[in-house]
């Protein structure tokens, strides 16, 4: 939770994601912070590069979590919430689950307790459907590669 609402202040967003607003805060803090903008040596020009890659990750990361994108990709997540879970951890208040499909997501604001329950629970994908996928923010983090 800590990230999103770290992202959503540099952004200016106040309550909920508008990919438009999102996109033209973007360029302009893309923009204002461009390396190319400053001289190579000087101070605002190794910030500038820093700022410019939380700009880049925060667009993405907040591009990710917006109602339009998780709306888009509903059945695509159904689908892979019915699979079975092979691989999970928790991280602060992140909860990673990969399932068989290879696909993996993160969860935002799952706390301790409710990890513990998690896996505790005789049946993980039932557990999970009925207490964190439909009420916890969430991002497709990664999909694996198929090897030929």
């Amino acid at each position: 939770m800590k990230r999103i609402n770290e992202y959503k202040k540099l952004f200016n967003v106040e309550k909920e994601i508008d990919l438009r607003q999102l996109k033209t805060s973007y360029r302009n803090l893309v923009k204002e912070w461009h390396p190319d903008r400053f001289q190579k040596g000087d101070d605002l020009a190794i910030e500038a590069e820093l700022k410019s890659r939380q700009i880049i990750d925060g667009y993405h990361f907040l591009v990710s979590i917006a109602p339009e994108t998780i709306h888009a990709n509903l059945d695509t997540f159904n689908e892979t919430i019915s699979s079975p879970i092979i691989d999970w951890q928790h991280k602060g208040m992140v909860l990673e689950v990969t399932f068989l499909n290879d696909n993996t997501y993160e969860f935002f604001g799952v706390n301790k307790a409710l990890f513990i329950k998690f896996c505790q629970a005789d049946k993980l994908t039932r557990f999970a459907k009925r207490n964190i996928f439909n009420t916890y923010t969430y991002r497709k983090i990664k999909k694996s590669e198929v090897e030929a």
